[in-house]
């Protein structure tokens, strides 16, 4: 954010975790680009602009189902309680580190290609 203050205001901006644990650093990620003022102004309905930001703006990867559960179930736990739709397609389960550390055939970026098209 220091280097680009302004990346919270774009809409095609993406922000990923790729070793989630709790969800806390996609939380907060959300909640600046929900509150960000160029979002606003482009979204102004609430509902529009967190679908916006979890279908196309945010994305995890979490290195077991149970830390997968945990994660996303913080991350998504107050969109429940309001009545919104929104598609989990970002969020998967998949131990990145083999690929950071090109310990894998594919790189990092060809398996974030691969599953998330």
């Amino acid at each position: 954010e220091q280097e680009n203050p302004h990346c919270f205001d774009d809409p095609k901006a993406t922000f990923i975790d790729i070793y989630m644990k709790s969800g806390l650093y996609i939380t907060e990620i959300v909640k600046r680009l929900y509150r960000s003022k160029g979002l606003k102004k482009k979204y102004p309905n609430e509902k529009e602009r967190l679908k916006i930001i979890f279908e196309k703006q945010v994305f995890g990867l979490a290195p077991t189902e149970i830390i997968y559960k945990i994660a996303t179930n913080y991350i998504f736990g107050f969109i429940k309680n309001n009545n919104i739709n929104i598609k989990k397609d970002h969020f998967k389960m998949l131990d990145a580190l083999p690929y950071a550390q090109n310990k894998e055939k594919k790189s990092l970026e060809e398996k974030l290609d691969e599953i998330f098209k």
